[in-house]
């Protein structure tokens, strides 16, 4: 059998397809407005049409949604728009983005631990005011919001985790 050679036509690329704004924002599900925001903070670009209008390469979807997930998991715009601009310059922010993880991991043990603690107050506290009520007639005063200001020491010791002065 002799030797088949096949060949296909030559493939044209066809051209990047630009994305206006509203396409963009429709496909990562965020605002025009969010992706403004985005490009104020350094975290996008946007070319000008020759008439003028933002105009987005298909990456930069892929872009958003790398943004929206470093938000969901507690990294900040302005951190984000750092480690981006080390990356875009052909740097490898990794360790620090590793790092910053870290301490973000860290601190939000030490918001469960608080939280857990605010759970145990509010169950003992839950527990009081049931033990109140059941002593006062159906219309009785059972001061609970009285007990609040009592400085008991759970209290002060973390009622600066909770919006309140240490």
């Amino acid at each position: 059998m002799g030797s088949r050679v096949y060949t296909s036509p030559m493939r044209v690329e066809p051209a990047v397809k630009a994305l206006r704004p509203s396409e963009l924002a429709g496909m990562a599900g965020v605002s025009t407005d969010t992706l403004r925001h985005y490009e104020r903070k350094g975290l996008l670009r946007a070319a000008r049409s020759a008439n003028g209008y933002r105009e987005y390469l298909p990456d930069a979807l892929a872009r958003v949604r790398l943004v929206q997930h470093a938000l969901w998991v507690g990294f900040t715009l302005d951190e984000l728009a750092s480690f981006l601009r080390v990356r875009d310059r052909g740097d490898a922010p990794c360790r620090q983005v590793r790092a910053l993880a870290a301490r973000k991991l860290e601190e939000l043990e030490a918001r469960i631990r608080s939280l857990r603690h605010l759970r145990n107050e509010l169950l003992e506290l839950l527990s009081d005011w049931d033990a109140r009520l059941a002593g006062t007639g159906k219309d009785g005063k059972a001061w609970l919001l009285e007990t609040l200001a009592v400085d008991v020491p759970l209290r002060r010791e973390h009622r600066h985790e909770f919006g309140g002065k240490k």
